[in-house]
């Protein structure tokens, strides 16, 4: 009996297809990708919906299309990187809406500071993960825009797998020194860019950290990747090869 649970817990139950194509019709990045690619996220959809527990906040009702909508999406970064990607947490939590989280801080001095946040998405290095419902459907709306807060959250689970959260995923040692090098110096000049006021086709928030950067610029490759491309070409360069091809890249 033992042997028969485990079996069945590696094998998780096919998505619907009627689900799955009415998710289709809604999410953008998913109905681009090829045939391949569709059923390579199918499996992961299924595997995300069959390991991770998926806890609605503040009234929020997610049906089964909800459901599989969110379990695409966090699998889209995922295409390439395989189901290892998912390790290390278990649980989705989705508000309605924007959150306000506490924050605290004790400076140099001892004092403590506290203050809060409102975020629409977080990602704990081995909690949770923590999306707002109202901007996820918000990146729906507008895919190529250069948001999608589900890819921003993702990326972090992945940065965070090699236990050390610093916009670098876990690769090959070969890969990784080229992009460290490569992010270090799109990271630094960025960063300038900002500083000095300029005007950039980026979200600034990239400049944050170079976790957020790594984030920001996940989010671009999905839905704006001729803007990451014209303005980190390095960079782009990795992100295609970490996640494959944008559903958003022009066939040129």
């Amino acid at each position: 009996m033992l042997g028969l649970i485990r079996r069945l817990r590696r094998s998780p139950a096919p998505i619907p297809s009627d689900l799955w194509h009415r998710m289709c019709t809604r999410v953008a990045w998913v109905a681009r990708l090829d045939e391949t690619r569709d059923r390579r996220l199918q499996t992961l959809a299924a595997r995300f919906l069959h390991d991770k527990t998926i806890t609605p906040i503040g009234g929020l009702h997610l049906d089964d299309d909800r459901r599989v909508t969110l379990a695409a999406l966090c699998c889209l970064p995922l295409l390439e990187f395989g189901a290892e990607g998912l390790h290390g947490w278990s649980q989705l939590i989705v508000y309605p809406d924007a959150f306000r989280v506490n924050r605290t801080h004790v400076d140099a001095a001892g004092v403590l500071h506290e203050w809060n946040d409102e975020l629409i998405g977080e990602a704990w290095e081995t909690g949770p993960l923590i999306l707002s419902w109202a901007d996820l459907e918000a990146d729906l709306a507008q895919p190529d825009a250069g948001f999608c807060v589900a890819v921003h959250e993702m990326a972090h689970k992945l940065d965070a797998l090699d236990g050390v959260l610093d916009g670098t995923p876990p690769l090959p040692r070969d890969w990784q020194r080229q992009w460290a090098r490569d992010f270090q110096h799109g990271y630094d000049g960025f960063v300038a860019e900002v500083e000095r006021g300029a005007d950039i086709a980026i979200d600034p928030y990239a400049a944050e950290a170079p976790e957020e950067f790594f984030a920001v610029c996940s989010e671009y490759h999905f839905s704006d990747p001729a803007t990451l491309r014209a303005q980190l070409p390095d960079v782009a360069a990795h992100l295609q090869r970490l996640y494959g091809r944008s559903p958003f890249e022009s066939e040129e």
